[in-house]
This record gives structure tokens, C-alpha cells and sequence, in this order.
């Protein structure tokens, strides 16, 4: 496909020296470099570390390590019960 780009003379004389020193045209120097960075974009999207929302002071109690799914459940578990028997309390009431 054809297509017109403008581009600095300066870089524009840099791409021709390269593409005959690699005896490439400047037309598949071009594909070349622009599939390079599209590729590099891609991955580095697919890299970014999104913060996740919290409450309170954030960070994680102390001793929890999220790392150790077993001890996690246990702490899920243990933090649930303890709810469950506080609404099962008679007489107490919700505000």
C-alpha cells in the first residue's frame, strides 16, 4: 500500500544509510521498525501493574503472607465465623 509520511530530512537520510548498509529498502526498513515498536508497545501495556483499590490504611494485617493460599483461607475462614457467631448473637442489634 501506498502512503505519504513526512518525515525530518535528518532522519530520513539516517534511514536511507542504514537501509543500504543492511540492504534493505527503505520501505521494509520502515515495516521493520514500526512492527518492532508496535510489538514493544504491546508487551509493555501488558506489563503495567494496576493498583487495586482499599480501604482503611491499606497494606495487609500483620503476618498475613498473600502468597500462601492455605494460611489465607484460614484467616477467610476464621474472620467469617467470627461474623457469622456476632449476628447470631441474640439480642444485639445492627445500626
Amino acid at each position: 500500500m501506498r502512503t505519504t509520511v513526512r518525515l525530518d530530512p535528518e532522519l530520513l537520510a539516517a534511514a536511507n544509510v542504514h537501509a543500504a548498509k543492511t540492504g534493505r529498502t527503505l520501505a521494509a526498513l520502515l515495516e521493520d521498525a514500526l512492527r518492532a515498536f508496535l510489538t514493544r508497545e504491546r508487551r509493555r501495556r501488558a506489563k503495567v501493574v494496576r493498583s487495586l483499590p482499599t480501604w482503611g490504611k491499606g497494606g495487609v494485617l500483620p503476618g498475613i503472607d498473600l502468597d500462601n493460599g492455605a494460611d489465607l483461607l484460614a484467616v477467610v475462614e476464621r474472620t467469617d465465623g467470627a461474623r457469622r457467631r456476632a449476628r447470631a448473637r441474640p439480642g444485639r442489634r445492627r445500626g
